[in-house]
């Protein structure tokens, strides 16, 4: 059987498969050429991260395919119960890269708590003018201890991002719409741990007790935060989004970082990708990663090694 990896797996997640018998094609077909592809070359297993779409026309166009998988959390380009309705299993590596966001949302929040966002482009411009003058604009930082960090969707990374703001000396609140109480494991070098139970808060305590807002939740209709919620927020809030495009309103987060009720913000992912509006990319207050929440070696290794774990489970019985 061949799989079809048109977003890329990693080296461990071919070696298994080849392993396993299937032969994978890691070629990068354009959007407009999937379906043909996979019914030219009996593709049984198309395997997507979040470039390539997988609606309904390439599952009607494809009565051959076996397997959509996303290597990730969110499935929200891939029609689902659509795919499932026609006997195709659906299947995502949810636990995969949690950690990887989760360490991605920290470097966002250091970056804006420290000026990096700023200093990262006037140095080469100014530091061998301007030293002073620098060391004295960015002379204002603060802490992330002792500071409350709310989390806005409260599954696997939200849960991380929580783990690592309490082993920072944080306080953490979070909201969630299907999560009331979660347990967080808090692991140490010689093998003590703690576990911290949560209980979830509505949503509108998280906006106004948080120094610090990040958000975990799937693309969805109408803003997460919008212009009435940046109105709820605390004056000065860091925000990051390390989610999906389109849960927050970007031309209201502009609006919120001129009026300075948000300090910074930290984007991983845009409305418009990946063609992002050019205010948001020449921002001075807004540090900027292009979708690289899950992209770290270890979270690919672990994505790529899953998908083959679950496609070989489910047809090794119709090779």
């Amino acid at each position: 059987m061949k799989v079809l990896a048109n977003d890329g797996i990693s080296k461990s997640g071919i070696k298994a498969l080849e392993k396993g018998g299937f032969e994978v094609i890691t070629t990068k077909v354009a959007q407009e050429q999937v379906a043909n592809y996979v019914n030219q070359n009996n593709v049984s297993v198309i395997l997507v991260r979040s470039a390539t779409k997988v609606r309904k026309d390439i599952i009607d166009a494809c009565p051959g395919l076996k397997i959509i998988g996303r290597g990730g959390v969110g499935m929200d380009n891939i029609d689902v119960e659509y795919a499932r309705s026609k006997g195709i299993h659906v299947i995502n590596t949810p636990a995969s890269s949690s950690e990887s966001v989760a360490e991605l949302v920290f470097a966002h929040l250091f970056t804006g708590v420290r000026f990096l966002y700023d200093a990262n482009r006037n140095m080469p411009l100014e530091g061998d003018t301007n030293f002073d003058g620098l060391k004295k604009a960015y002379s204002n930082g603060i802490e992330l201890r002792g500071k409350t960090l709310g989390i806005v969707g409260f599954g696997r990374i939200g849960q991380a991002v929580a783990k690592m703001a309490l082993g920072l000396g944080m306080k953490v609140i979070a909201a969630d719409k299907f999560v009331d109480k979660a347990e967080v494991k808090v692991e140490f070098y010689n093998g003590q741990f703690i576990n911290v139970e949560f209980e979830t808060e509505p949503l509108e305590d998280v906006f106004k007790h948080a120094d610090f807002i990040t958000l975990h939740v799937p693309a969805q209709e109408g803003y997460v935060i919008g212009n009435e919620e940046f109105q709820l927020l605390k004056d000065g809030v860091g925000i990051v989004n390390c989610a999906r495009g389109g849960v927050i309103d970007e031309v209201a987060l502009l609006k919120a970082l001129d009026s300075n009720k948000v300090a910074f913000a930290g984007l991983d992912v845009f409305e418009n990708e990946p063609t992002p509006e050019i205010q948001i990319l020449m921002h001075p207050n807004i540090s900027l990663t292009p979708h690289i929440g899950a992209a770290t070696l270890e979270a690919q290794d672990r994505i790529g090694t899953e998908l083959a774990e679950q496609i070989i489970s489910l047809l090794k019985n119709e090779k």
